[in-house]
Protein backbone atom coordinates (compact mmCIF):
# COMPACT_ATOMS: atom_id res chain seq x y z
CA UNK A 1 0.00 0.00 0.00
CA UNK A 2 2.36 2.32 1.35
CA UNK A 3 5.80 1.67 0.76
CA UNK A 4 7.38 3.13 3.94
CA UNK A 5 5.50 1.45 6.01
CA UNK A 6 5.40 -2.04 3.80
CA UNK A 7 9.15 -1.49 4.40
CA UNK A 8 8.39 -1.58 8.21
CA UNK A 9 6.44 -4.78 8.13
CA UNK A 10 9.93 -6.87 9.64
CA UNK A 11 10.59 -6.31 12.94
CA UNK A 12 7.69 -4.01 13.92
CA UNK A 13 4.76 -6.49 14.51
CA UNK A 14 1.84 -3.67 14.97
CA UNK A 15 2.61 -1.82 11.60
CA UNK A 16 3.01 -5.89 9.87
CA UNK A 17 -0.32 -6.22 11.62
CA UNK A 18 -1.52 -2.96 9.66
CA UNK A 19 0.10 -4.43 5.97
CA UNK A 20 -1.91 -7.51 6.49
CA UNK A 21 -5.21 -5.67 7.84
CA UNK A 22 -5.11 -4.08 4.48
CA UNK A 23 -4.93 -7.03 2.62
CA UNK A 24 -7.64 -8.14 4.36
CA UNK A 25 -9.37 -5.11 3.45
CA UNK A 26 -8.69 -5.26 -0.39
CA UNK A 27 -9.31 -8.94 -0.69
CA UNK A 28 -11.39 -10.45 1.61
CA UNK A 29 -14.15 -7.77 2.51
CA UNK A 30 -13.50 -5.60 -0.96
CA UNK A 31 -13.26 -2.50 -0.32
CA UNK A 32 -12.48 0.23 -2.58
CA UNK A 33 -8.99 1.21 -3.18
CA UNK A 34 -9.86 4.98 -1.41
CA UNK A 35 -11.15 3.46 1.58
CA UNK A 36 -8.28 1.06 2.09
CA UNK A 37 -5.67 3.67 1.62
CA UNK A 38 -7.64 6.01 3.79
CA UNK A 39 -8.13 3.16 6.58
CA UNK A 40 -4.62 1.67 7.01
CA UNK A 41 -3.21 5.37 7.07
CA UNK A 42 -5.50 6.08 9.53
CA UNK A 43 -4.24 2.42 11.33
CA UNK A 44 -0.65 3.48 11.38
CA UNK A 45 -1.30 6.91 12.69
CA UNK A 46 -2.56 5.39 15.27
CA UNK A 47 0.22 2.96 16.04
CA UNK A 48 2.85 5.87 15.44
CA UNK A 49 0.91 7.67 17.87
CA UNK A 50 0.43 5.43 20.53
CA UNK A 51 4.42 4.13 20.13
CA UNK A 52 5.27 8.03 21.13
CA UNK A 53 2.00 8.30 23.79
CA UNK A 54 3.58 5.05 25.65
CA UNK A 55 7.51 5.69 25.18
CA UNK A 56 7.63 2.46 23.32
CA UNK A 57 7.21 0.42 20.27
CA UNK A 58 3.68 -0.86 20.17
CA UNK A 59 4.15 -4.94 19.87
CA UNK A 60 1.81 -7.55 18.56
CA UNK A 61 -0.18 -7.45 21.74
CA UNK A 62 0.20 -3.63 22.41
CA UNK A 63 -3.28 -3.19 20.50
CA UNK A 64 -5.17 -5.48 22.25
CA UNK A 65 -4.77 -3.92 26.40
CA UNK A 66 -6.22 -0.13 24.90
CA UNK A 67 -7.36 2.00 27.82
CA UNK A 68 -10.08 4.54 26.68
CA UNK A 69 -7.67 7.58 27.50
CA UNK A 70 -5.40 6.45 24.91
CA UNK A 71 -8.30 6.39 22.56
CA UNK A 72 -9.20 10.22 23.77
CA UNK A 73 -6.01 11.16 23.37
CA UNK A 74 -5.37 10.04 19.86
CA UNK A 75 -8.55 11.83 18.76
CA UNK A 76 -7.37 14.79 20.68
CA UNK A 77 -4.05 14.73 18.89
CA UNK A 78 -6.10 14.58 15.93
CA UNK A 79 -8.32 17.30 16.62
CA UNK A 80 -5.52 19.67 17.31
CA UNK A 81 -4.24 18.56 13.67
CA UNK A 82 -7.34 20.29 12.90
CA UNK A 83 -9.97 17.45 11.72
CA UNK A 84 -13.07 18.45 11.68
CA UNK A 85 -15.78 16.60 14.10
CA UNK A 86 -17.10 14.41 10.78
CA UNK A 87 -13.98 13.24 9.90
CA UNK A 88 -12.29 12.88 13.65
CA UNK A 89 -15.57 10.51 13.88
CA UNK A 90 -14.38 7.96 10.50
CA UNK A 91 -11.30 8.41 12.04
CA UNK A 92 -11.91 6.65 15.03
CA UNK A 93 -14.07 4.73 12.96
CA UNK A 94 -10.85 3.32 11.15
CA UNK A 95 -9.13 2.72 14.20
CA UNK A 96 -11.89 0.60 16.19
CA UNK A 97 -11.75 -1.35 13.05
CA UNK A 98 -8.56 -2.13 13.13
CA UNK A 99 -8.71 -3.31 17.09
CA UNK A 100 -11.35 -5.35 16.11
CA UNK A 101 -9.25 -7.10 13.41
CA UNK A 102 -6.26 -7.30 15.68
CA UNK A 103 -8.08 -8.99 18.32
CA UNK A 104 -9.78 -11.17 16.17
CA UNK A 105 -6.54 -12.51 14.19
CA UNK A 106 -5.60 -13.52 17.88
CA UNK A 107 -8.84 -15.49 18.33
CA UNK A 108 -10.17 -13.09 20.76
CA UNK A 109 -13.75 -11.18 21.08
CA UNK A 110 -13.03 -7.79 20.55
CA UNK A 111 -13.54 -5.82 24.21
CA UNK A 112 -13.22 -1.99 22.83
CA UNK A 113 -13.03 0.76 25.25
CA UNK A 114 -15.62 2.65 25.71
CA UNK A 115 -15.43 6.32 24.30
CA UNK A 116 -17.70 8.83 22.45
CA UNK A 117 -17.22 9.31 18.93
CA UNK A 118 -17.25 13.19 18.14
CA UNK A 119 -20.67 14.31 16.97
CA UNK A 120 -21.31 17.24 14.53
CA UNK A 121 -23.23 20.20 16.04
CA UNK A 122 -27.23 20.07 15.57
CA UNK A 123 -28.48 21.85 12.66
CA UNK A 124 -31.19 21.65 10.78
CA UNK A 125 -31.74 18.15 8.48
CA UNK A 126 -29.71 18.67 5.44
CA UNK A 127 -29.24 16.46 2.19
CA UNK A 128 -26.08 14.04 3.22
CA UNK A 129 -23.07 15.07 0.67
CA UNK A 130 -21.81 12.57 -1.64
CA UNK A 131 -18.81 11.64 0.30
CA UNK A 132 -21.35 11.10 3.67
CA UNK A 133 -23.33 9.19 1.46
CA UNK A 134 -20.53 6.98 0.00
CA UNK A 135 -18.92 6.82 3.33
CA UNK A 136 -22.27 5.93 5.26
CA UNK A 137 -22.71 2.87 2.31
CA UNK A 138 -19.12 1.78 2.84
CA UNK A 139 -19.22 1.88 6.78
CA UNK A 140 -22.57 -0.35 6.88
CA UNK A 141 -20.49 -3.05 4.85
CA UNK A 142 -17.92 -3.15 6.92
CA UNK A 143 -19.84 -3.59 10.05
CA UNK A 144 -21.53 -6.40 8.55
CA UNK A 145 -21.25 -9.40 10.25
CA UNK A 146 -20.38 -11.79 6.97
CA UNK A 147 -18.50 -10.47 3.87
CA UNK A 148 -21.40 -11.02 1.41
CA UNK A 149 -23.88 -9.38 3.31
CA UNK A 150 -21.46 -6.56 3.90
CA UNK A 151 -21.67 -6.25 -0.25
CA UNK A 152 -25.17 -6.89 -0.04
CA UNK A 153 -25.75 -3.57 1.90
CA UNK A 154 -23.12 -1.57 -0.15
CA UNK A 155 -24.97 -2.39 -2.99
CA UNK A 156 -28.66 -1.51 -1.27
CA UNK A 157 -27.24 2.12 -0.39
CA UNK A 158 -25.55 3.29 -3.02
CA UNK A 159 -28.74 2.18 -5.54
CA UNK A 160 -30.65 4.20 -3.03
CA UNK A 161 -27.96 6.89 -3.23
CA UNK A 162 -27.36 6.79 -7.09
CA UNK A 163 -30.51 5.70 -8.65
CA UNK A 164 -33.05 7.59 -6.21
CA UNK A 165 -35.32 4.29 -4.47
CA UNK A 166 -37.04 4.53 -2.20
CA UNK A 167 -35.82 1.01 0.02
CA UNK A 168 -39.47 -0.81 -0.72
CA UNK A 169 -38.72 -0.18 -4.69
CA UNK A 170 -35.11 -1.64 -4.22
CA UNK A 171 -36.10 -4.55 -2.08
CA UNK A 172 -38.43 -5.55 -4.73
CA UNK A 173 -35.79 -5.54 -7.67
CA UNK A 174 -36.18 -9.56 -8.68
CA UNK A 175 -32.93 -11.62 -9.34
CA UNK A 176 -33.25 -11.09 -13.38
CA UNK A 177 -32.13 -7.91 -13.46
CA UNK A 178 -28.45 -9.03 -13.35
CA UNK A 179 -26.17 -8.58 -15.17
CA UNK A 180 -27.82 -4.70 -15.12
CA UNK A 181 -27.36 -1.93 -18.11
CA UNK A 182 -27.32 1.82 -17.82
CA UNK A 183 -30.77 1.82 -16.77
CA UNK A 184 -33.29 0.10 -14.30
CA UNK A 185 -37.26 0.09 -14.61
CA UNK A 186 -38.67 -0.05 -11.21
CA UNK A 187 -42.07 -0.17 -10.24
CA UNK A 188 -42.75 2.28 -7.16
CA UNK A 189 -46.18 3.55 -5.59
CA UNK A 190 -49.42 2.37 -6.44
CA UNK A 191 -47.74 0.00 -9.58
CA UNK A 192 -46.38 3.09 -11.43
CA UNK A 193 -43.21 2.16 -13.28
CA UNK A 194 -40.18 4.66 -14.23
CA UNK A 195 -36.96 3.86 -15.44
CA UNK A 196 -33.98 5.42 -13.10
CA UNK A 197 -30.29 5.45 -14.22
CA UNK A 198 -27.52 2.98 -12.99
CA UNK A 199 -23.78 4.39 -12.48
CA UNK A 200 -21.00 2.18 -13.13
CA UNK A 201 -20.51 2.43 -9.26
CA UNK A 202 -23.55 0.71 -8.63
CA UNK A 203 -23.57 -1.77 -11.55
CA UNK A 204 -19.98 -3.28 -9.73
CA UNK A 205 -21.49 -3.35 -6.25
CA UNK A 206 -24.28 -5.20 -7.16
CA UNK A 207 -22.34 -7.41 -9.15
CA UNK A 208 -19.50 -8.14 -6.37
CA UNK A 209 -22.76 -8.87 -4.30
CA UNK A 210 -24.51 -11.05 -6.75
CA UNK A 211 -21.33 -13.03 -7.02
CA UNK A 212 -20.42 -13.67 -3.43
CA UNK A 213 -24.51 -14.64 -2.44
CA UNK A 214 -24.33 -17.72 -1.32
CA UNK A 215 -28.18 -18.23 -2.27
CA UNK A 216 -29.30 -18.94 -5.37
CA UNK A 217 -30.27 -15.57 -7.65
CA UNK A 218 -32.03 -16.58 -10.48
CA UNK A 219 -35.44 -15.42 -12.30
CA UNK A 220 -37.91 -14.48 -9.86
CA UNK A 221 -36.33 -14.77 -6.67
CA UNK A 222 -35.25 -11.06 -4.62
CA UNK A 223 -32.29 -9.78 -6.20
CA UNK A 224 -31.52 -8.69 -1.82
CA UNK A 225 -31.61 -11.84 0.55
CA UNK A 226 -31.32 -11.92 4.38
CA UNK A 227 -28.70 -14.33 6.27
CA UNK A 228 -31.29 -17.55 5.39
CA UNK A 229 -32.13 -16.43 1.76
CA UNK A 230 -35.40 -15.32 2.16
CA UNK A 231 -36.62 -11.78 1.16
CA UNK A 232 -34.30 -8.73 2.70
CA UNK A 233 -36.54 -7.03 5.45
CA UNK A 234 -36.24 -3.10 5.02
CA UNK A 235 -36.02 -3.03 8.96
CA UNK A 236 -32.14 -4.46 8.58
CA UNK A 237 -31.06 -2.08 5.82
CA UNK A 238 -32.35 0.89 8.05
CA UNK A 239 -30.64 -1.19 11.05
CA UNK A 240 -27.42 -1.08 9.49
CA UNK A 241 -27.60 2.53 8.51
CA UNK A 242 -28.62 3.64 12.32
CA UNK A 243 -25.41 1.57 13.33
CA UNK A 244 -23.24 3.01 10.40
CA UNK A 245 -24.33 6.75 10.74
CA UNK A 246 -23.66 6.17 14.59
CA UNK A 247 -19.97 5.14 13.78
CA UNK A 248 -19.11 7.87 11.94
CA UNK A 249 -20.86 10.40 13.82
CA UNK A 250 -23.59 11.58 11.19
CA UNK A 251 -26.55 13.36 11.66
CA UNK A 252 -29.65 11.06 12.81
CA UNK A 253 -31.98 12.61 10.16
CA UNK A 254 -29.55 10.35 7.71
CA UNK A 255 -31.86 7.39 6.95
CA UNK A 256 -31.78 4.81 3.99
CA UNK A 257 -35.21 7.27 2.39
CA UNK A 258 -32.38 10.68 2.98
CA UNK A 259 -30.11 8.92 0.68
CA UNK A 260 -32.79 9.22 -2.32
CA UNK A 261 -33.42 12.97 -0.95
CA UNK A 262 -29.97 13.58 -1.72
CA UNK A 263 -29.96 11.73 -4.91
CA UNK A 264 -32.84 14.09 -5.96
CA UNK A 265 -31.33 17.56 -4.38
CA UNK A 266 -27.81 17.01 -5.80
CA UNK A 267 -29.62 16.51 -9.02
CA UNK A 268 -31.60 19.68 -8.94
CA UNK A 269 -28.53 21.42 -7.35
CA UNK A 270 -26.63 19.94 -10.36
CA UNK A 271 -28.76 21.24 -12.75
CA UNK A 272 -31.59 19.22 -13.43
CA UNK A 273 -35.38 20.44 -14.09
CA UNK A 274 -38.42 19.88 -12.09
CA UNK A 275 -40.38 17.51 -14.74
CA UNK A 276 -36.94 15.34 -15.64
CA UNK A 277 -36.55 15.01 -11.50
CA UNK A 278 -40.14 13.85 -10.68
CA UNK A 279 -39.81 10.96 -13.54
CA UNK A 280 -37.18 10.31 -11.70
CA UNK A 281 -38.11 9.72 -8.50
CA UNK A 282 -42.04 8.44 -9.57
CA UNK A 283 -43.64 11.68 -8.17
CA UNK A 284 -47.52 11.23 -9.16
CA UNK A 285 -47.66 14.99 -8.99
CA UNK A 286 -45.29 18.00 -9.76
CA UNK A 287 -45.95 19.48 -6.33
CA UNK A 288 -43.97 16.78 -4.21
CA UNK A 289 -41.17 17.33 -6.52
CA UNK A 290 -41.10 21.16 -5.50
CA UNK A 291 -39.75 20.37 -2.00
CA UNK A 292 -36.59 20.21 -3.56
CA UNK A 293 -36.57 23.80 -4.76
CA UNK A 294 -36.67 24.96 -1.06
CA UNK A 295 -34.42 22.69 -0.10
CA UNK A 296 -31.44 23.95 -2.71
CA UNK A 297 -32.63 27.37 -2.23
CA UNK A 298 -31.61 26.72 1.21
CA UNK A 299 -28.54 25.41 0.37
CA UNK A 300 -27.93 28.70 -2.11
CA UNK A 301 -29.19 30.90 1.07
CA UNK A 302 -26.34 29.77 2.72
CA UNK A 303 -23.49 29.99 0.52
CA UNK A 304 -24.92 33.44 -0.12
CA UNK A 305 -24.53 34.50 3.92
CA UNK A 306 -21.27 32.86 4.04
CA UNK A 307 -19.56 34.79 1.00
CA UNK A 308 -21.32 38.08 0.99
CA UNK A 309 -19.41 40.52 2.17
CA UNK A 310 -22.26 42.38 3.31
CA UNK A 311 -24.34 39.38 4.31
Amino acid sequence: MDEAHLGKDQGDPATALAARWSRHLQFDRRRSLHTVRAYVATAHRFIDFLSRYRGEIVGRYGLLNLQAVELRAFLADRRGDGLGPSSAAREMSAVRAFLRFAAEEEGNLPQLPRTRSPKRPRTLPRPASPADAVALAEQAAEGAVLPWVGLRDLAILLLLYGSGLRVGEALSLRARIVPLGPALRVTGKRGKTRVVPVLPAVKEAIAAYVAECPWPLTGDAALFVGAKGAPLNPDLVRRAVRTARQRLGLADSLTPHALRHSFATHLLAGGADLRSLQELLGHASLSSTQIYTEVDAARLLDVYRHAHPRA
